[in-house]
């Protein structure tokens, strides 16, 4: 027990890093432009859990390394969560409410992108695309595209070794 404790744990250093890959692929333009993802604070965050999720969901493929660097990434978007609210003027005090209510949002999601991302399910991850990220669940064209890049991001993400993978994920291109 105390050696799994006091262990170096190398993938702690990549965190932060892996955090902010995932944060700037989803603030890139095409997705506000060619997918027509409002550019919205809650929109802005259903895009960061999506790539978050991504990128843990591949991690966990990677046995015990992989679980612990899908565990910290997972820690340093709740960190990035928990900052977040604070930078936005959230009191302490409303922190832990506001918190619980984001946990159950990205355990919300990650229940209802999982299995079809698992699946390579495209009309499934649509409906839930269009409904969490587009706020309509009659938004299926766009989403429709969404699904197709996640979908295809995942098979990219499945085909990278894992040093390669932390230190830079490639993504599908985003289109239309």
């Amino acid at each position: 027990m105390l050696k799994k404790l006091l262990r170096s744990r190398p993938a702690a250093l990549d965190g932060d890093a892996l955090y902010a890959r995932a944060v700037t692929q989803a603030r890139r333009p095409d997705f506000y432009t060619r997918l027509g993802v409002d550019d919205r604070i809650d929109a802005r965050f259903e895009l960061y859990t999506l790539h978050v999720l991504l990128l843990v969901l591949r991690l966990r493929d990677d046995g015990d390394r992989g679980g612990e660097a899908a565990q910290i990434l997972f820690d340093t978007y709740v960190s990035a969560l928990d900052n977040a609210l604070r930078e936005l003027g959230v009191g302490d005090v409303s922190v832990g409410k506001k918190m619980r209510k984001l946990g159950e949002s990205l355990y919300g999601r990650m229940t209802v992108y999982e299995p079809p991302l698992r699946a390579g399910d495209e009309a499934a991850l649509t409906v839930g695309l269009a409904r969490n990220v587009y706020g309509d669940d009659t938004a299926t064209g766009p989403a429709g595209a969404l699904a197709r890049y996640v979908i295809a991001s995942r098979a990219i993400l499945a085909g990278q070794d894992f040093d390669t993978l932390v230190r830079q994920p490639e993504w599908a291109e985003i289109s239309a």
